[in-house]
């Protein structure tokens, strides 16, 4: 039977000749933030709370960060520093823990910096938040709530003229996550949010809060969004479904849904959102459900580099303007000396290396010069046998 339908036509494997048509084919948005949660230190790798509390983390900043990450026993930041260029990791956040059971956190943006050290202050795990909660949101991974990012709110962070450190705390928590884009973004991508709160009263502690947002829909009698929702009702006290609707049979079972309290906001859907009964011009109720970790943390410095480079800033450490320029000075002079010893370490190499080379080729020349000794020991032989022969 003959080959029915045309030949296949190739379409992906198009190669762009110009960099005119590369460029028209790139996207100018830049790429999403990345990010890698690792706990390092002896001590870290033991607490088993610290450990649920990186775990939490990871999956705050899903989807875009490895949930699944093994840290090496021994590895440090600048370790991970070093991976973050080829995995294309944006940002690195690394727990650890001291002897005296401090919990510290650096957030570092990679792979030139700044660094920012916090101390966690206090800490409760996503299992200890839902413990507590009467009906705590669904978490699997056939809801999907962790397949999109969530959306970053900082508040009281000020405005223009707040001191430098705050400015960059600010900066560094939005650039963590995707930037929203209000005229693009699809309603049921936006499942999560967290909430970075600047509390200046207590020392400029930092707040970190981590919520779901939940929708019911408003405006309609328990019974009726029973039946939106695909809830199963119970009729054993009704006769007929009319009854069940209209709420004859009992105040209790026509009364408005116990998700419509006052913190709920009530709002008109632009779009469709997750959650039956949430379809777009419908009226639902927003409610944020707080999904853990809790944490508040405290800014205690800032480098410029990654792990590394000058203090920028110090929250205990207060130096005078002549006590940094000659730290400064000393850090450049450490530096050079360094490029010097680096330098000559590599001179001393190519140095070493091109007397191996010279070395080998006058090898290589000595052990040509023989083979053509003998060579010409060889013809001299054979020439004198042949005269010999000849002669008698």
């Amino acid at each position: 039977m003959p080959k029915q339908g045309r030949k296949r036509k190739k379409t992906r494997t198009h190669v762009v000749e110009d960099e005119n048509a590369a460029s028209a084919l790139s996207t100018s948005a830049p790429p999403p933030p990345r990010s890698l949660v690792v706990r390092h230190g002896s001590s870290a790798a033991e607490e088993p709370e610290l450990q649920d509390l990186v775990a939490d983390w990871r999956n705050l900043m899903s989807p875009a960060t490895a949930l699944k990450l093994k840290e090496r026993k021994g590895a440090k930041v600048r370790d991970y520093a070093e991976l973050a260029p080829v995995l294309g990791v944006t940002h690195l956040m690394a727990f650890s823990m001291n002897e005296g059971g401090n919990v510290n956190c650096k957030i570092a943006r990679a792979p030139t910096g700044p660094t920012l050290s916090f101390k966690v202050k206090r800490f409760s795990l996503s299992k200890q938040v839902r413990a507590v909660q009467k009906r705590p949101i669904d978490t699997s991974t056939s809801s999907g709530i962790y397949q999109t990012a969530p959306v970053v709110v900082t508040n009281n962070f000020g405005g223009a003229d707040e001191a430098a450190h705050i400015k960059l705390m600010r900066i560094t928590f939005q650039n963590m996550f995707p930037a929203v884009d209000v005229g693009k973004v699809r309603l049921s991508d936006v499942r999560r949010v967290v909430l970075f709160n600047l509390l200046k009263d207590e020392d400029e502690a930092v707040e970190v809060r981590h919520y779901a947002v939940r929708a019911n829909p408003t405006g309609v009698s328990r019974s009726v969004k029973r039946i939106v929702q695909a809830k199963v009702p119970n009729l054993g006290r009704v006769d007929d479904i009319a009854d069940y609707v209209l709420g004859n049979a009992g105040a209790s079972i026509g009364a408005m849904s116990d998700s419509e309290g006052e913190d709920d906001a009530n709002v008109v859907l632009p779009q469709n959102f997750v959650g039956r009964g949430n379809s777009k011009s419908q009226k639902s109720a927003l409610k944020l459900i707080e999904l853990g970790p809790r944490m508040r943390v405290k800014l205690m410095k800032v480098e410029r580099g990654l792990a590394a480079g000058d203090v920028m800033y110090h929250a205990t450490i207060k130096k005078t303007p002549e006590e940094a320029k000659r730290l400064k000075a000393k850090a450049t002079e450490k530096d050079a000396l360094k490029r010097q010893r680096r330098e000559e370490q590599e001179a001393n190499v190519q140095r070493k290396n091109a007397a191996k080379e010279e070395k080998r080729a006058k090898k290589l020349q000595r052990r040509k010069e023989r083979e053509e000794e003998g060579l010409n020991q060889l013809r001299g032989h054979a020439l004198g046998s042949e005269e010999g022969y000849q002669s008698e």
